[in-house]
């Protein structure tokens, strides 16, 4: 559904005005856009570093997951606001509240005296943090046509991927030497440059109109994505799959779910126009980005723990183990995002992502106890190559199809989508882990150990734990030593078939995220192909939904 109270004027206006932007102009957009990026992803790689410390000042392990799970909360259901709302105010106030939220947030949670405190304060990172991702790629639709968009967006990846690599290392640096409450306070500088930049840089064209705010699909849409991202992420942990409060939580999801829908048919402006939906090139982009992020996330995350824990490989920080796939990934997105700038075809380029994903998390999955560091490394390699492109490469197909003035709308609504995706599969993979681990450990303890132990101390000692910490290692030793001669034997079968468990469980995940990717190529075969537009004329060139076929 067209809002009906948006002048189309404005769509021909804004675009005639970043046009005419200086180079000088341009060249602070995109440092304000960098910074922004840069911010948002480094901060949760470098958080994740000095967990452990915080942990053991605060006295909160039982509140170890809340620390994430606020931050991530907050941001995924906000996206789609601040899409919608700075479509209709612009993208300058957005984009400096959610930076100066981000830096008040992390000036707060380095005072937090308590785990509760914290989670609080990173419950307000995650406001601003809601504004940063999807608002940048905006940023970069307003400045550049769509053929142009793709090396930026490429860069602003690449970005992305070299805070994954620096964050740990930096996190762990900054915890050891000035104290944990500096991974938060190192925001501050950079987040307030990057709101001074903006506040200079960024354009405000939008013109002064009467809109009709959806608030009541806002509420709809927070009172939906909340419990069900809850569910996912306590599901299997906290709570049993069946348990009333899982399963209530769902309920009362899908139930807000259909009120959403409803509402947003109904209204002049929504949140999320059902109508998007209607055009085929966003359908199949939110379904290949769902997918992507499901299979992919949920199933990276346990990398390190392979190359720790069946390898035995010793790593400061998880960044040094996953950087060959970052960097691989970086390369993958600014190749791709040039080739797209220059073709302007993304169909083959994306299948052929595909294809490449596909292959390395084959190469991934059929890993086990034997394989060397140089065959992970390769592994990684090609499939950081294939995921690179695709994850700036759906953002450009949907700002492409649809005019600009729904621009922030429609990259807020696919970023939405790609974020419950990564929750969804992060929490059902961890689950399959957990469960596959279990039984394969049962399957391959000798049957020498279960004479000489109990059964309840199997259970306990039969932990991953035991391959990734030193301590608990030596622990072990000390109690096998009890058996007398035949103890340290029983140690190394014990230990054999905790490796030999974890390494079928994980590479299960990866045979998983297999056939997701599997999936997101049939899916990705289905989308309309139209050229991208290497102008603003929204009139003539742009899809609308449902959208016709463009003319060039």
């Amino acid at each position: 559904m067209e809002p009906t109270t948006l002048d189309t004027s404005q769509e021909m206006n804004q675009p005639q005005g970043l046009r005419a932007l200086s180079r000088g102009r341009l060249i602070l957009v995109l440092a304000a856009a960098m910074l922004g990026m840069l911010l948002s992803a480094l901060d949760q790689t470098v958080v994740g570093t000095a967990m452990p410390r915080i942990i053991a000042q605060l006295n909160g392990l039982q509140h170890y997951a809340w620390v994430f799970t606020a931050y991530m909360l907050t941001s995924t259901a906000t996206v789609p606001l601040y899409g919608r709302l700075s479509d209709v105010f612009g993208r300058r106030p957005f984009f400096t509240l959610g930076l100066s939220l981000f830096v008040i947030g992390s000036l707060l949670s380095g005072q937090s005296h308590t785990m509760l405190q914290l989670i609080a304060f990173r419950g307000i990172q995650g406001l601003g943090a809601g504004a940063m991702i999807p608002i940048v790629q905006s940023i970069i639709g307003d400045v550049f046509p769509p053929a142009e968009r793709g090396k930026w967006q490429g860069l602003m990846m690449a970005v992305f991927g070299l805070a994954t690599i620096v964050g740990p290392t930096l996190g762990g640096w900054i915890t050891d030497n000035w104290g944990w409450q500096w991974v938060f306070y190192v925001n501050l500088p950079v987040g307030i440059v990057a709101v001074i930049v903006g506040l200079i840089a960024l354009p405000s064209q939008v013109q002064r109109r009467q809109h009709n705010i959806d608030y009541l699909g806002a509420a709809l849409l927070l009172a939906a994505a909340v419990p069900m991202l809850l569910a996912f992420s306590w599901a299997g942990t906290e709570y049993a799959w069946k348990s009333a409060q899982i399963v209530g939580l769902f309920a009362f999801s899908l139930v807000m779910w259909l009120a959403f829908f409803i509402v947003e048919t109904r209204v002049a402006e929504p949140m999320i126009s059902p109508d998007l939906f209607k055009e085929n090139i966003f359908t199949v982009s939110v379904i290949a980005s769902f997918i992507i992020s499901a299979g992919m996330f949920g199933a990276i995350m346990y990398l390190p723990l392979f190359v720790q824990g069946v390898i035995g490989t010793t790593a400061t920080n998880s960044g040094a183990i996953m950087t060959p796939m970052m960097l691989g990934f970086m390369a993958s997105s600014v190749i791709g995002g040039l080739l797209l700038s220059r073709t302007g075809r993304y169909k083959a380029i994306s299948l052929a992502g595909f294809v490449i994903a596909i292959f390395g998390m084959y190469l991934n999955a059929r890993m086990d106890v034997h394989v060397t560091n140089a065959i992970v490394i390769r592994n990684m390699v090609i499939t950081g190559l294939g995921l690179g492109v695709q994850m700036s490469l759906f953002t450009i197909i949907v700002q492409n199809a649809f005019p600009f003035k729904r621009l922030g709308e429609v990259t807020a609504s696919l970023q939405f989508f790609r974020s419950i995706g990564g929750t969804i599969g992060v929490a059902v993979l961890g689950t399959m882990m957990t469960n596959r681990f279990q039984s394969a450990v049962q399957a391959n303890l000798p049957a020498a150990l279960t004479r000489v132990a109990s059964p309840e101390s199997l259970a306990q000692s039969a932990n991953p734990q035991a391959l990734l910490a030193p301590e608990a290692t030596a622990q072990l030793q000390k109690m096998f030593a009890q058996y007398g001669p035949q103890g340290m034997e029983l140690f190394k079968q014990l230990m054999g078939a905790i490796r030999q468990s974890l390494a079928t469980s994980i590479t299960g995940l990866f045979a998983v995220s297999v056939a997701a990717l599997i999936a997101g190529f049939v899916v990705t075969a289905f989308i309309r192909e139209i050229p991208l537009r290497r102008s603003y004329d929204t009139g003539e060139t742009t899809a609308t939904a449902p959208a016709p076929e463009p003319s060039h």
